[in-house]
Parts: C-alpha cells; sequence; structure tokens
C-alpha cells in the first residue's frame, strides 16, 4: 500500500512537470509568434513605402520621357530649319518675286552664328538628346 502511494505520487510529479515544461513551451512560441507578426508587419510597411516610391518613380519616368521626346522634337526642328538659304533665281525666284541673293560672306556668318548658337547651348547639330541618371543633370547630348 506504502508502495502503491508512493508510485501514485510520483507519477503525479512527472505529469505536473510534463505539464509545467508544455506551460513554458507555450509561451515561448507565443514570444516567437509575437516576433515573426512584428517582423512581418514592418516588413509590410516597408514594401508598401517602397511600392509607392516605384509608382512616384514610374510617373516620373513617363513624364521625363515625354519631355524627352519633346526636346528632340525641338531639336530635330531647329536642326532641319538651321538658317535656309534665301531663294535664289536657280531656284525659280526670289523671295516676293524679286530676285534675292545673298552675299557669300553673309551666308557664312549666318551659318556660324547658327553653329555658335546651338554649341553653346551644350547641342551639336544631329545629336538626340539623351536621358542622364546623375542628379545634376537636365539631359545629355549623346
Amino acid at each position: 500500500m506504502v508502495s502503491n502511494r508512493e508510485s501514485a505520487r510520483r507519477s503525479r510529479e512527472r505529469k505536473q512537470k510534463h505539464l509545467d515544461d508544455l506551460t513554458a513551451q507555450v509561451a515561448q512560441l507565443t514570444e516567437e509568434n509575437g516576433q515573426i507578426l512584428t517582423s512581418i508587419n514592418i516588413t509590410t510597411q516597408h514594401f508598401l513605402s517602397l511600392e509607392a516610391d516605384n509608382s512616384i518613380l514610374r510617373a516620373q519616368v513617363g513624364e521625363l520621357s515625354n519631355r524627352l521626346d519633346s526636346l528632340n522634337d525641338i531639336l530635330q526642328f531647329l536642326t532641319a530649319t538651321a538658317t535656309p538659304s534665301p531663294p535664289t533665281t536657280a531656284d525659280g525666284g526670289g523671295y516676293f518675286g524679286f530676285e534675292y541673293e545673298a552675299p557669300a560672306a553673309a551666308a557664312v556668318m549666318a551659318e556660324q552664328q547658327h553653329c555658335c548658337f546651338m554649341n553653346n547651348m551644350g547641342f551639336l547639330n544631329h545629336q538626340p538628346l539623351m536621358a542622364s541618371a546623375a542628379a545634376n543633370d537636365v539631359f545629355l547630348v549623346n
């Protein structure tokens, strides 16, 4: 009878120890779960912030592409209309039916002024504009 009582006591102690171990494990897993959820929330917020920044950058790329296309169109127009020579009698007449022939020195000077104007702006003839990743560059001539 004493042996049975001792055996029952040891069995109760083992069960209590097992219960205490399981309770400690639940507490540890609950803490780890909380840390993981916090990490997921921080990562989600970071992702949403980056996604918003990415959307802004995509919009800016579209806007800058349109501006670049417009600048290339302007540049193309400027190079296409670069100091046209006035019509001469060889072209079938002058301005308003009058014959006109520009002096050779004036034509050369007009061409030089055009080139200086274009070069001072940083453009070279027949070179399209290209976008640049540098923060200080507005546009580059390629």
